[in-house]
């Protein structure tokens, strides 16, 4: 998946790429009213404040105390979390929403792993999170000693680039430097370990700006030559399709995108990472494609001739089986990173650059648009064929899209909706009609159960350091999924952040229910979830507002009272235990054999 992250929303400006990590540190008026950087702390917290970081969400610690008490003079906001599974997350979410790196903190051992599952959920999703973590003095290293682990060896797999910092003077141009390229080219999470006597060591010298390893130079632009090749093939598909990942919302590139697809007449498909980056209200939106997906969108990439792939890695989820994906078609893949052109699916025509200059590329290359007149129209039956609906009688229990639809009807457009994982994050992706970028923020590859909550607080944070504060934030979660990680709510409390938490309580860790019912002969085995606790008074006694609701008709008012709260609220919505999400894919088969139901798979 591509791309860079950038401070500013979708800009489109083709001008952005390597030389904006080159832009000098932030300098104002109270630069010269600062302390001046006497230690490796200082000198870490000085590097954040010169690369812009206006927020951090961590946990405090003995390791990391001294960045701490840097911390007490910078006009950094740090947001004390739960727990640092909860850091983790809330950085992420606030970075997907602003566009930057988000920044996370731990002390040593339990501390630094209790960040890992979030540093794994960010490199899966390629979100940019820059992770500090306090360590033992360097000395100790290698001892056992006290909150001792080997966070560099933990992390290296599952970070774009890792640090263990070794002197104070240049800590903070080592903390620049995992900063700008956790943003650049590809995003993903960076770490900085510190081991305490770095950071209480003396320092003498102001971190240099923030930059990424000169050894670091993302292609940004796809070979000329290579474009007219795939201009050609556009002009000359029959039925062309372009699929949007998440890569083209990371390159802030939605714009650029939306404007070939409509300029060209080709249909569009999303990745679930993608949700956003084309309006799903407009004809040529089928929606996003893959095992949930709608069946019109998985349709038309069994059916197509050209594949048009932009930002997406072609995960498991998208592909169903990687044989039978998109038989008819040939492959079109623009991509930053050249490790994913064929790592998963063969790309016939492989284009490597930033999603937004490539896009501008190949436009500029087409002479004609194709004819997809007739093709158009197929994928406008198919919308008819398999639309996305559900049956809601009247004496069966509380339908869970029901809930997702009317949140939908009584929200804005720029609502930012968080999710955990399972089968409500489907509900929610598939009934709520989506239509800007960073708006649909969720744990897609590593698909982390507890992800929601701390997303919400993050992307709360991110909306009203943009000035949005009227913007709503509503996070889906499931029962067992707001279970992990609910400790955060809290934070939300005492934050007074205006967030609203629907839980589809189904009594059920649901999605594995379902799948016991269709592959496991209808085994429940630890699938049961009806030991919760009351969600509303455990929201009552944390502090935040709460609801309860069983039937249809209390819906809607309980939706309005909790948008209309002035703070953190949770509606435990308790819905049919038995529904299930449709369509699906069976996991490894073809796109186009999705069921609609349970006598289907």
């Amino acid at each position: 998946m591509s791309e860079r992250a950038t401070p500013t929303p979708e800009t489109d400006d083709p001008t952005h790429g390597a030389a904006d990590t080159e832009e000098q540190p932030r300098t104002d008026d109270a630069d010269d009213e600062r302390p001046p950087v006497t230690t490796g702390a200082s000198s870490v917290v000085r590097a954040l404040e010169a690369a812009g970081v206006e927020a951090a969400f961590g946990v405090q610690g003995g390791a990391i105390m001294p960045v701490y008490d840097a911390l007490y003079d910078s006009p950094i906001r740090h947001v004390m979390m739960a727990h640092e599974q909860g850091a983790s997350h809330a950085a992420d979410a606030y970075g997907v929403v602003k566009g930057e790196p988000g920044v996370c903190l731990a002390t040593s051992g339990p501390g630094a792993t209790n960040l890992v599952t979030g540093i794994a959920d960010a490199n899966m999703d390629s979100d940019a999170v820059l992770a500090l973590t306090g360590q033992v003095p360097s000395d100790m290293v290698g001892s056992d000693a006290f909150q001792e682990t080997d966070t560099i060896g933990v992390t290296a797999p599952i970070t774009k680039h890792n640090y263990f910092a070794g002197d104070a003077d240049t800590v903070g141009d080592t903390v620049g430097e995992a900063f700008a390229l956790a943003g650049m080219g590809r995003p993903g999470p960076t770490l900085v370990d510190l081991p305490k006597d770095v950071t209480q060591g003396e320092a003498g010298r102001e971190p240099g700006p923030a930059r990424p390893p000169k050894t670091y130079n993302p292609q940004m632009e796809a070979d000329e030559q290579d474009v007219k090749v795939a201009a050609r093939a556009i002009e000359n598909a029959e039925k062309p399709l372009l699929l949007f990942g998440g890569g083209v919302i990371k390159a802030n590139a939605s714009k650029t995108a939306r404007a070939f697809a409509i300029d060209h007449g080709i249909p569009v498909v999303t990745t679930m990472p993608g949700i956003g980056s084309f309006p799903e209200d407009h004809e040529l939106c089928l929606s996003w494609a893959g095992m949930h997906g709608t069946g019109y969108a998985n349709m038309a990439i069994t059916h197509t001739d050209l594949l048009i792939a932009v930002g997406t890695r072609f995960d498991d989820r998208l592909t169903g089986g990687i044989d039978s994906f998109a038989p008819e078609a040939e492959v079109l893949h623009i991509d930053i990173d050249p490790a994913e052109i064929s790592k998963n699916i063969h790309a016939d025509y492989p284009l490597v650059g930033d999603a937004g200059r490539v896009i501008d590329q190949v436009d500029t290359a087409m002479e004609h648009s194709p004819d997809a007149r007739e093709w158009r129209e197929q994928c406008g039956q198919w919308k008819e064929e398999y639309p996305m609906d559900y049956a809601a009688p009247s004496d069966e229990p509380l339908k869970p899209q029901f809930v997702v639809e009317a949140f939908d009807e009584a929200t804005a457009d720029d609502t930012i909706v968080t999710t955990g994982v399972g089968q409500h994050q489907m509900w929610a992706s598939q009934y709520w009609t989506y239509r800007e970028p960073r708006t649909w923020v969720s744990s897609h590859g590593l698909g982390t159960m507890g992800y929601g909550l701390p997303a919400a607080i993050g992307a709360r944070l991110a909306a009203d350091q943009m000035g949005q504060e009227d913007r709503s934030v509503v996070c889906f979660d499931g029962d067992g999924s707001f279970l992990m990680t609910m400790q955060e709510l809290s934070v939300a409390v005492r934050e007074n952040m205006d967030i609203t938490v629907a839980v589809l309580n189904n009594e059920y860790i649901g999605m594995v229910r379902q799948w016991q019912d269709a592959f496991y002969e209808g085994r429940h085995m630890a699938a049961e979830y009806n030991w919760c606790p009351e969600f509303d008074r455990l929201a009552e006694a944390f502090g935040a507002r709460g609801w309860r609701v069983d039937d249809y008709d209390q819906v809607v008012d309980a939706v309005s009272e909790a948008l209309a709260y002035d703070g953190p609220s949770v509606i435990d919505f308790h819905v049919d235990p038995g529904e299930n999400v449709y369509p699906m894919v069976a996991s490894g088969a073809p796109n186009g054999k999705f069921a609609l139901s349970e006598d289907q798979l």
